[in-house]
């Protein structure tokens, strides 16, 4: 009966390959596992530093969740915005009480013009926000007109920061009812 000849392993270089052990297999499969998972990734963070248009802030509020998600889509800009979220909206960006929501604004977005290299930023405040009854101690949902004044004045100085700080940037600015429609609130001349 004959007898089959087990041949040694060779590597690519012709030469025998060593029998690798129990624990640098594991080590191998682990950082394979882990380059398949980074790669998994890529595809879409490079399309978010290529796709990201603007910076939207928009409030906390969760009535207004899909709303905003549909007020953006609407815009054209789905899956092509960073979002940032502070109670109030512009409100949290300007306001002494909260200083550290001043901060994380600024930083992030600095952040998003380093990183996705935005040319706008868009301010989405709305109607009946509990913050801006936290920060100024009135309710302005009882009275519509001055509710609106108000929050273009918090609009309008928060995009004349960002203007002042970041001259090349589009500044858009809303106002969002409860039902989610939303009025342009725009810079006097």
């Amino acid at each position: 009966m004959c007898q089959a000849q087990q041949r040694p392993a060779v590597d690519c270089h012709g030469s025998a390959a060593q029998p690798i052990g129990r624990r640098q297999f594991v080590k191998l499969a682990a950082m394979g596992g882990a380059a398949a998972l980074l790669g998994s990734f890529l595809p879409r963070t490079a399309y978010a530093a290529g796709g990201t248009e603007a910076l939207l802030l928009s409030c906390m509020d969760y009535r207004l969740v899909d709303d905003t998600e549909r007020f953006m889509a609407g815009k054209g800009m789905k899956d092509k915005y960073d979002h940032i979220v502070l109670a109030g909206a512009s409100l949290g960006a300007v306001t002494g009480k909260f200083p550290a929501w001043n901060t994380a604004f600024w930083e992030h977005l600095d952040v998003a013009i380093s990183l996705h290299h935005i040319h706008k930023v868009m301010l989405l405040d709305h109607r009946d926000c509990g913050a801006y009854k936290v920060v100024l101690g009135e309710d302005f949902g009882q009275a519509p007109d001055k509710e609106t004044r108000v929050h273009a004045e918090t609009l309008m100085a928060l995009r004349k920061a960002i203007l002042q700080k970041h001259p090349q940037l589009q500044v858009e600015s809303y106002l969002m009812a409860l039902d989610g429609s939303v009025q342009q609130i725009v810079a006097r001349a």
